[in-house]
């Protein structure tokens, strides 16, 4: 498995006419040598070249001792000259890849060093092969999903009048532990009333109060691979507006996956979803994009926005999630994965998403 993703990249590199190529970000390390290794500040890339004579390299502290198959370690310690090191392993007189992670300070030091005759953009390289997730990535990415699903419902049914959003958050990391997770994708999201409108809601201490819209953003990881969704309940019957805004957020999430096929390029499937928001006259209150790419980070390199023109292809992950946010009043967000298909897309998210007002009581 992961020979074929280090040939995949290899063969990106060549696309790109590449052949050096380092790579720094911790999950893409992992993707291609099936090792998790948090360096901190600490320098670590892992060294490819198409040259079929020379082996991968990984340059590791000796803090971190690992044995990954297939890869030749060249260890060293806080005072060795350790991008000397991978100077001495670099052709000076080609470019070299390097990828997003990699901190400034490192590459001046390489640049000082000549490793090579020009530094370009080498993430392509890894973040278009980590994009076609696997058969086998993409029933973790489904479990991990199943496990937000239950716990989402959990959560719903937890609620109380006079709870506030950390006990809640509470219930969800305890609900995660239970189920068989192995950590959160990234803090939960809780936000009760007027909070919703902030689509970053810190959780705070605010109780949960009768009449109050709830919105829920949560996600877990299961064997190495993320999920992330978010649903807005009701504690009473919704009010007009709230009905209204929530029906176009729905409508919203809707006609983007009905939107998804193969060749589909991200920019329409987020206008698919943006327009509906347009029409209904609230435009300037959706505030973000309308997806990101997930996998081993929650968070992966592309997104569902007006920036990107890829055509989708089967295997691509990624969320689906208008809101609209009305600041001091309430928000929504309806968010789902999706995995591109032969025939359209596979929602992996399986909470409902129709109104749903949850009887509260103290």
């Amino acid at each position: 498995m992961y020979q074929q993703r280090l040939q995949n990249v290899l063969s990106k590199m060549k696309e790109q006419n590449l052949t050096q190529l380092l790579v720094s970000e911790p999950s893409s390390i992992q993707y291609l040598i099936g090792t998790r290794i948090e360096p901190g500040e600490r320098f670590m890339v892992l060294l490819l070249f198409t040259s079929p004579e020379k082996e991968p390299l990984l340059f590791l502290h000796r803090l971190f001792p690992v044995t990954p198959t297939g890869v030749g370690i060249i260890g060293f310690s806080d005072a060795d000259d350790y991008l000397g090191m991978v100077a001495r392993e670099t052709d000076p007189h080609l470019p070299l890849g390097i990828d997003k992670h990699l901190f400034a300070g490192f590459l001046i030091g390489l640049m000082e060093r000549r490793a090579a005759s020009a530094y370009l953009n080498g993430s392509p390289c890894v973040d278009m092969v980590r994009a076609i997730k696997t058969e086998d990535e993409l029933q973790k990415l489904r479990i991990a999903s199943q496990l937000n699903d239950q716990t989402m419902e959990i959560a719903k049914n937890s609620l109380r009048l006079g709870m506030t959003e950390k006990e809640l958050e509470k219930i969800i990391l305890d609900t995660y532990q239970a189920l068989g997770a192995d950590d959160i994708s990234f803090p939960p999201i809780v936000a009760f009333g007027e909070n919703a409108a902030d689509p970053h809601h810190e959780n705070s201490n605010r109780p949960l109060t009768a009449g109050d819209m709830v919105l829920l953003d949560i996600g877990c990881k299961k064997d190495d691979y993320c999920s992330d969704m978010t649903r807005t309940f009701f504690t009473a019957e919704p009010t007009a507006e709230q009905r209204r805004v929530y029906e176009l957020v729905r409508q919203a999430n809707q006609n983007a996956e009905a939107f998804i096929h193969v060749g589909a390029r991200l920019c329409e499937i987020d206008e698919a979803a943006r327009s509906v928001i347009r029409d209904g006259g609230h435009d300037k209150e959706f505030t973000h994009r309308l997806g990101h790419f997930i996998g081993i980070d929650t968070h992966e390199y592309g997104d569902v926005s007006a920036a990107y023109d890829w055509p989708v292809q089967p295997g691509m992950v990624f969320s689906i999630e208008p809101g609209i946010y009305l600041e001091g009043n309430f928000g929504v967000r309806i968010e789902d994965l999706v995995i591109v298909t032969e025939n359209g897309c596979e929602v992996i998210n399986h909470v409902a998403k129709e109104i749903t007002i949850v009887p509260v009581s103290s």
